[in-house]
């Protein structure tokens, strides 16, 4: 049974990890195309939305995709009650949203919202036919076929928005982008799951998971707020362009720490639930996740900080400049966020949705609290108030979940990040100085990558960091067996 576990979690993060890092590299590609066609102002009328649609997407879900999961052997039956309940919820969202659409036009002062929002929220109920069959894939870790799909789905999306940007479309590429990627989606995922939905329609499992969904409801709801707030602040407060500026900034960053927070998230619950009755061998499982997540997310994290500025202006054009002083420090807060996601999943497998629920609420609480107290120094300030917060608020998740659950010490906390915090650390500050000579940009970008790079690899090596030797001994197997 160890074997099995170990072999079905080591193809998890495999097929995890390669589908994050192509999707975040398409994403890279595409970003760069479409930021070099479009304007600052056509990505802050999008972002003013994204909180609305977002919301729209966690009401339409309730927390029962999770709430499946967290089944030790979800029926037939189970999905198709959380598909018809995620159809008929969506369906009624839309209608409100678009309804709505002139008062979050009047909110945001743009006219042009109108018609654009009631556009992009198409997404949600299509987003809906599509989201039990993705629950069915993650449920059963078919992380290859959730890649296939996914980098599939992009591409497809990708092509969309940059024929339509270069045609003019401006802002109207990127809700193509979106609408094309649900419907993508859609397709892809009704071709390889054998369950489909049917008329028996019985929501008895939607009421029997209500009481552990509602709470993980309330909490996605309270991290998309947490998460957009600042959008949201600065769309009201703020000329649009400066919305534009954050949000390409903070894209930037979302990509990065999403590409290691998937890779995590695919197989992290699945896992965890498989473990939770045997204490001892669970705090083995969840400490060797916290240091591959911190082996990757550190180095990735502040290595995007190190290279903001030449990245920045190489691959989107000098018109972003005002994103680079965000981006770095938004970058500081994203390292630390896949280690979040790890301690959300420890929560919700050990059915602590309501820990999960308040320890969100509560940060949601004190970072609107730290906006509004810092809105009058600039949005340079505020952001860096909201990253410190992130950096403090990951020791309430390791007090709360780590310390109650699985009797996780913040000595083992620390002996599992610090390491590779403190390395990669160092490693960006030596590469910045070994850099400072170069003057072309193109040769410090590409020179400062694989500086850090060599180095972070070889003071791995140097320190014996087991987790990263498993790693490459698994991926050496997988490409043997090839």
């Amino acid at each position: 049974m160890e074997e099995s576990l170990k072999e079905r979690t080591a193809k998890g993060l495999f097929w995890g990890t390669l589908n994050s890092t192509t999707t975040q590299v398409l994403n890279l590609a595409m970003g760069i195309v479409l930021a070099r066609l479009l304007s600052p102002e056509d990505y802050g009328l999008v972002g003013v939305l994204t909180i609305f649609s977002a919301v729209a997407a966690m009401l339409q879900s309730s927390g029962l995709g999770t709430g499946l999961i967290n089944l030790k052997q979800p029926t037939a039956n189970d999905y198709n009650a959380v598909f018809w309940f995620n159809v008929i919820v969506s369906l009624f969202l839309y209608a409100l949203l678009f309804l709505c659409a002139p008062l979050i036009a009047g909110f945001f002062h743009q006219e042009r919202l109108v018609i654009l929002s009631r556009v992009l929220f198409i997404t949600l109920p299509l987003s809906a036919l599509s989201g039990a069959a993705g629950v069915y894939l993650q449920k059963n870790m078919m992380n290859r076929e959730i890649a296939v799909i996914g980098i599939t789905s992009l591409i497809m999306s990708g092509i969309t928005a940059v024929v339509m940007a270069s045609q003019g479309y401006s802002y109207w590429s990127l809700v193509g982008q979106q609408i094309v990627y649900a419907i993508a989606l859609l397709i892809g995922r009704s071709v390889y799951v054998d369950w489909k939905p049917s008329l028996n329609i019985d929501f008895t499992p939607v009421k029997r998971m209500f009481g552990f969904c509602v709470k993980l409801l309330v909490t996605n709801i309270v991290n998309v707020i947490n998460f957009h707030v600042l959008t949201f602040f600065f769309g009201r407060l703020l000329p649009i362009q400066t919305v534009g500026y954050y949000s390409q900034a903070n894209k930037w960053n979302n990509m990065a720490k999403t590409t290691i927070a998937d890779a995590i998230g695919q197989i992290a619950q699945p896992v965890l639930v498989s473990v939770t009755d045997e204490t001892d061998r669970e705090w083995r499982v969840f400490r060797k996740m916290l240091r591959f997540t911190a082996l990757l997310s550190f180095p990735a994290l502040f290595g995007l900080a190190l290279v903001a500025q030449e990245f920045i202006i190489i691959t989107i054009g000098e018109k972003w400049t005002e994103s680079i002083p965000l981006l770095r420090i938004i970058c500081i807060g994203g390292a630390f966020m896949p280690l979040y996601t790890l301690y959300q999943n420890l929560a919700i497998s050990h059915g602590r949705s309501d820990i999960y629920m308040w320890c969100n609420i509560t940060q949601m609480i004190v970072q609107i609290a730290l906006v509004l107290l810092l809105y009058p120094y600039g949005i340079t300030t505020i952001v860096w108030g909201c990253t410190l917060l992130t950096l403090g608020w990951l020791a309430v998740w390791q007090i709360v979940v780590g310390r109650r659950t699985i009797n996780l010490h913040f000595i083992d906390f620390f002996k599992d990040i610090v390491p590779f915090m403190s390395i990669s650390l160092a490693v960006m500050v030596v590469t910045y100085y070994a850099t400072l000579s170069i003057s072309n940009m193109y040769l410090l970008l590409i020179a400062r990558i694989i500086i850090a790079a060599v180095l972070y690899v070889a003071a791995m090596k140097l320190t014996h960091a087991h987790v990263m030797d498993e790693c490459i001994a698994f991926i050496k197997m997988k490409l043997q067996k090839r």
